[in-house]
C-alpha cells in the first residue's frame, strides 16, 4: 500500500499535469529467473512474437509457455510462429478468467505497490526507465521469483 501525507483535515493532491502514454510490459517467468519488456503503445501478436524470439535466444532450450488468454497471445500470427519451430516451443493456456494462477500478475502485483510506489513520473521516458531499473532490480532477488511462483495457485 503506499502512502502519503499531508496536514491534517487537508487531502493531498497531486498538482502535476503529465499526459500519459501506454507503458505494456511483457514477462516470462522460469524457476530461477524472469524476462520482460517494456514497450510503448499496447502488445499485439507482432509484440508476441519478438518477445518470443528473444526468449528463445536467450534460454536456448525449448520453452513451453504457459499464459493467459490475452488475444495478442492467441493471434493467428502468434500461432503460426510456435508452428514453424516444430516443437521447440509449446504453448498451454490458463483457464479464462484465472489471474491468480498466473505467477506473472504476481510480478506486477509487486512492482506497482512495493517497488514503484509513490512514484511520480515527470515524463515517460522517466517512467519507463525507473520502471525498467526497478524490474532488473526484482531479477536479481531469487527469494522473491520462488515467491511469485508460490503466489500462483499452480500445482507444480
Amino acid at each position: 500500500m503506499a502512502r502519503t501525507w499531508a496536514r491534517r483535515g487537508h487531502t493531498p493532491v497531486i498538482q502535476y499535469c503529465f499526459n500519459w502514454h501506454q507503458l505494456s510490459a511483457i514477462a516470462g517467468l522460469t524457476f530461477w529467473s524472469f524476462y520482460f519488456r517494456l514497450l510503448p503503445g499496447a502488445i499485439n501478436g507482432q509484440r508476441v512474437v519478438e518477445f518470443l524470439t528473444a526468449l528463445e535466444a536467450q534460454i536456448k532450450r525449448p520453452l513451453l509457455i504457459i499464459w493467459d488468454r490475452l488475444q495478442a497471445h492467441r493471434s493467428r500470427l502468434v500461432k503460426q510462429f510456435v508452428e514453424s519451430r516444430e516443437g521447440a516451443l509449446q504453448l498451454e493456456f490458463l483457464p479464462g478468467y484465472a489471474p491468480e494462477l498466473n505467477p506473472v500478475e504476481a510480478i506486477w502485483a509487486h512492482l506497482k505497490p512495493h517497488e514503484m510506489a509513490n512514484f511520480l513520473a515527470e515524463n515517460f521516458a522517466h517512467l519507463n526507465q525507473f520502471a525498467r531499473n526497478r524490474l532488473k532490480s526484482m531479477q536479481r532477488r531469487p527469494r522473491l521469483i520462488a515467491a511469485f511462483w508460490k503466489q500462483a495457485e499452480l500445482p507444480l
